[in-house]
Formats: C-alpha cells, structure tokens, sequence
C-alpha cells in the first residue's frame, strides 16, 4: 500500500483525502500520518507535507489550485513573464488574499488553464502559452476552437484561430504576433533551398532567426549557425536575429527594426 507521504509527494505535497483515497491511502493511514507529524492537516479535507510549496499550502487553505498564467509556468509552457500576483482556480471563486481568483470546476485540465490565460492576460500573453500547448501536444486545437462560440468572444476566437503549432519557440511566436499586428505578412518556418527552415519571413522578403539564450550550446551548433546565416546570404533573403528580450523591452523598437529593412531591401531591389 503506498504511503500518505509518497502520495502527497507525487501531487506536489498537497492533496484533498478523497485524492489521498484515489490513491489508496486508507484514512486510518492519513490520520496516523497527522498523529505523527509526517502530514500536516490545513484544511478541513486537505493534507500537505511539511516542506510543501508555500503557494500550494496558502491556495489549498481556500480550496484552491493554481490556474491561469501560474498553473502555466508550473506545467512547463511558454510564458512571457511571470504575473505580478499568483493567479489561483476555485470552485468558490472567492477572494483570496494576494491572489487573483479564477472561478473554475476542478481538477484543472490544460485545457483550463489555456482557456483561462486567454480570457485573462492580455492577447501576446495568452497567445504564447495556448501555442505552447498545442504545440507540447497538452490541447488539442480543435477542443481549443470548441471552448469559444459565442461571439462576445469574438477577439479570443480570432487568437486561437492565430495559433500555429509548428512555431519553434515562444522568440518566433512573439515576433510573428507582432509583425502581423503591424500589418505585415509573416510564413512561418519558410524552407530556404540549402539552409532548411527559416524561422520567419517576412512579405516574403525578410527573414528573422530566434536568438536564444543556449543557441550556441556546442561548437557544432556554432558552426551550424553560420552554415545557415552564410546560405541567407547567397540566396538573397536578408535575416534578423532577435531575442526574447528585444521582444519583452522594446517591441515598438523591434517592429521599426524589421519595416525599416523591408524599406531598405525593396529600395535595392
């Protein structure tokens, strides 16, 4: 029989009797856990392991669970910075101190948590993390879609309509977000005869790479990296490499950035 101490472990030091139960603790086990002091009791129905996440311990003591932009960046998707309070799901959807408060019937799927990010954050945000979803294979788009009908939501089913899952990384995301917000025609991936995939191009003129804090994570890396700049080079497709925090700090900077080379480039053609 597994332990009340393995079974919290696995759900990240926090869980409700009946998980604990699903799990096949006994409640005997868990009370002589509590007896113990190996399992602390924080809520009425809730239990935690002493060392547990201080987030988790304050959100299981409303009945909550992290949600939204937090449950996201705990789930490995891609985000664009960290929200300035812990956003958290409840049935009640009460107030909690120092959080923002989804209302949400639990467990959260990723679905949820996609869903909630778009209605919540603003759209390059909540674009980011629903693409990463996709991508990571955890959504599938047509459920995405289905989540969406009505059309006071008009703006949010025209994002997921944006969502591609072959963007490489939440750099070409953001950059592709941002140009086509300006107006301009982005293809994602474009094959360059001899190179392989360009991250983006732009009106079919201007090519734009991800510059990624391990890009260079090997010499061969570094070798295949100019390979591939050198073959931009001869087949006439001027590149830009930018990175994630040209994209976070200066966006306007970035979008001038790439319509000034399109001017230049058309200029010389």
């Amino acid at each position: 029989m597994r332990t009340v101490t393995d079974a919290l472990g696995l759900m990240g030091g926090v869980g409700s009797a009946a998980a604990l139960r699903g799990a096949g603790v006994s409640r005997r086990n868990v009370e002589n856990a509590v007896l113990l002091g190996a399992v602390q009791r924080i809520a009425r129905g809730v239990y935690a392991l002493p060392d547990a996440d201080p987030l988790l311990l304050h959100a299981a003591r409303h009945y909550a669970v992290p949600g939204c932009a937090t449950a996201a960046l705990a789930a490995g998707l891609w985000v664009v910075k960290s929200p300035d309070l812990p956003h958290l799901a409840a049935r009640h959807g009460r107030a909690i101190p120092g959080c923002v408060v989804h209302r949400s019937s639990l467990p959260l799927t990723h679905l949820d948590i996609v869903c909630q990010s778009l209605r919540c954050l603003p759209p390059l945000e909540g674009l980011v993390i629903a693409e990463s979803a996709v991508k990571k294979g955890l959504v599938q788009l047509p459920a995405l879609r289905k989540r969406f009908p009505a059309t006071r939501e008009k703006a949010i089913r025209g994002l997921v309509a944006s969502v591609r899952p072959q963007s490489g990384s939440i750099i070409e995301t953001m950059a592709r977000y941002l140009l086509e917000e300006a107006g301009l025609t982005v293809e994602v991936q474009a094959n360059v005869p001899g190179m392989g995939h360009l991250d983006l191009l732009v009106d079919n003129l201007l090519g734009i790479e991800a510059d990624g804090y391990a890009f260079h994570s090997s010499r061969a890396a570094y070798r295949e990296d100019r390979r591939r700049w050198n073959v931009t080079v001869v087949r006439g497709v001027p590149t830009l490499r930018v990175t994630f925090e040209m994209l976070q700090g200066e966006p306007q900077v970035f979008v001038r950035m790439v319509q000034q080379a399109l001017a230049t480039y058309r200029a010389a053609k």
